[in-house]
């Protein structure tokens, strides 16, 4: 909690909490901007001026340093943007497209695929230095669509959903192994670089941004849903497995041979699975709906047997063991939504009471474990009930962990899922029905 945006600011709150600080580039305000809309949907009136007058007098994009394309966007501007269409404040607007302009110079690549580290100041742009051979993310790359859908909307400038386009060709153009899609593509050659296919980290946002294109899109996008359709069939061919216990997980997919294990990060794909399955055919929407109740109540089981009643970073179904941690370096637990957005959806879609019964459950844990004075903490080990903290308070916390909470709690025309898509920070862009902008029921 070091951290701090200066005297008077926000006061025990870390003015940015990136888990990794150069992902930043620099930018600093990452809590602020990324609580913004959830200050403003919970009506904690004082508290979103504050942070308005912050970005408005504070927020400075005139940084030099590494920033992840990726991060930036799904949290800076994400943020501002459903600040603003929250609000109609003209900052938010303002402060989105001059961001969405600096991460540009990252698509300055042969195949238009961008790459995942920037310098905003310069322009200059690479690759992840642990990134297979200089290659770009599945989930960073393909995590850009919404966004700059509506920075291409919001700007009468049509690059922005050209660059996203792009991306769309490539990705058309390139062979799947079974119909997967590998987590690393080379951006200079618009070919795969491993085979390893994972529907948690380094993949995950791809698939949601598939569907939620078309969502947001008022179901006009179809290449969107295609993508989506044949993407989930293949998973469901080769990823999909239920345990000798009988809980269904997604296994990762290491060039044909699978590894029993899902990440935290996996566990948003019930939402995921049950938002799609109100739009399949009629004969397969009962299917999809089950199959998103199967893997929710396994993130629940990953949950319900560790000692704090919090989930770990990953989970394992293998050697007598099932959906808990058997190493000691996935025992952690850092605040993360994704269990408790699976049970936003899930709610929200079909009203079963354990849902909101499972929600409340974390809401317990979390003020029993992780509530410190500051704020709130991650855990180093969620199978122990003297749990050591890791000291930080992800900016995901407020803008998704929070927030899907209190979503789960609330009347469904709160943030309407007819009328809102939230991007995988949790930040609601408005669907265009007939013009651009949503109105917060």
């Amino acid at each position: 909690m070091e951290l701090s945006c200066g005297p008077g600011v926000w006061g025990h709150l870390p003015c940015a909490s990136l888990q990794d600080s150069s992902a930043s580039g620099g930018l600093r305000g990452a809590t602020v901007v990324d609580a913004l809309d959830t200050l403003y949907i919970m009506e904690l009136e004082e508290e979103f001026q504050e942070a308005k007058k912050w970005v408005e007098e504070s927020f400075d994009l005139n940084v030099n340093g590494e920033a992840s394309l990726f991060e930036v966007n799904i949290r800076y501007v994400g943020g501002l943007l459903a600040a603003y269409y929250l609000t109609g404040e003209e900052v938010f607007r303002r402060k989105a497209l001059e961001l969405g302009e600096k991460l540009l110079p990252a698509f300055n690549t042969p195949t238009g695929i961008p790459r995942g580290v920037i310098n905003l100041g310069s322009g200059m742009s690479w690759s992840w230095g642990w990134a297979s051979a200089g290659s770009s993310i599945l989930a960073e790359f393909g995590t850009l669509h919404l966004e700059f859908l509506h920075l291409s909307e919001l700007s009468g400038n049509p690059v922005f959903a050209e660059k996203v386009m792009n991306i769309r060709r490539v990705l058309n153009r390139v062979e799947k192994p079974q119909g997967l899609y590998p987590n690393f593509l080379s951006p200079v050659t618009g070919n795969w670089v491993q085979h390893h296919v994972s529907i948690g980290g380094l993949g995950d946002s791809f698939y949601e941004y598939l569907i939620k294109s078309w969502l947001m899109s008022d179901r006009k996008d179809s290449e969107a849903k295609r993508m989506y359709d044949e993407a989930l069939e293949a998973i469901e061919k080769h990823l999909v497995k239920k345990s000798a216990g009988g809980l269904t997980y997604i296994a990762e997919w290491r060039g044909g041979i699978l590894d029993h294990k899902m990440g935290h990060l996996a566990c948003f794909s019930g939402g995921m699975i049950a938002l799609g399955a109100e739009q399949a055919a009629a004969e397969r929407r009962q299917h999809y709906m089950s199959l998103a109740a199967e893997i929710t109540h396994t993130c629940h089981e990953s949950y319900a047997r560790s000692d704090t009643k919090l989930g770990p970073e990953a989970f394992r179904f293998d050697a007598g063991s099932e959906a808990m941690a058997t190493r000691l370096s996935e025992r952690y637990y850092i605040l993360r939504p994704e269990v408790v957005e699976s049970y936003m959806y899930l709610w929200r879609l079909t009203h079963e009471p354990k849902y909101r019964q499972w929600g409340w459950e974390v809401v317990k844990a979390l003020e029993k474990h992780c509530r410190v004075e500051a704020g709130f903490s991650g855990i180093r080990d969620v199978y122990t009930t003297t749990p050591s903290h890791d000291n930080m308070q992800q900016s995901f916390f407020l803008a998704e962990t929070l927030k899907y909470l209190y979503l789960l709690f609330s009347e469904d025309d709160v943030l309407s899922l007819h009328d809102w898509v939230f991007n995988t920070e949790a930040h609601p862009l408005p669907v265009n029905h007939t013009d651009s902008k949503g109105s917060l029921q």
